[in-house]
């Protein structure tokens, strides 16, 4: 079994919520245009994990996604060289984690929510993910077999 990864994965909470993501069940992760981003969702596979994060409005940790398909092309520009994956929801945080909380905790100063800001996906440590989970009073429901 290949080792799962960790990321983070962000949206405005007006633009797609993690409510409205749990409602849906499901969704294409598209729209990013950044070639790091891009690259980011082309190293995903199934069963990566994703911290969700509601920017620009929330400034939170809301929950996490699983990675549910291999990356393909994001068909909201079609013949252009984007990607996508497919992601499901796995847990709303108990307490969403603010990034005031990220910024102020000694353990995350190399977290890329602080150190790469605008970045849209980024991979995150499994160290920075449970530290988060933790902060957020949050247990995944089948945690992940490490190999």
């Amino acid at each position: 079994m290949a080792k799962i990864q960790y990321w983070l994965i962000k949206s405005e909470p007006s633009v797609y919520a993690y409510a409205q993501f749990e409602r849906d069940g499901q969704t294409d992760w598209t729209g990013v245009r950044n070639f790091e981003a891009r690259n980011n969702l082309r190293a995903m596979k199934p069963g990566d994990l994703c911290l969700y994060y509601h920017s620009n409005e929330g400034k939170a940790v809301v929950g996490v996604a699983q990675v549910l398909t291999p990356p393909g092309p994001d068909p909201t520009a079609p013949g252009e060289d984007w990607a996508s994956v497919s992601v499901g929801p796995v847990v709303a945080f108990n307490t969403p984690v603010e990034l005031a909380t990220l910024k102020k905790t000694a353990a995350l100063k190399d977290f890329p929510l602080i150190t790469r800001g605008r970045l849209s996906v980024a991979a995150v440590t499994a160290r920075h993910f449970k530290l988060i989970l933790k902060l957020g009073g949050t247990v995944l429901p089948n945690p992940p077999q490490s190999s």
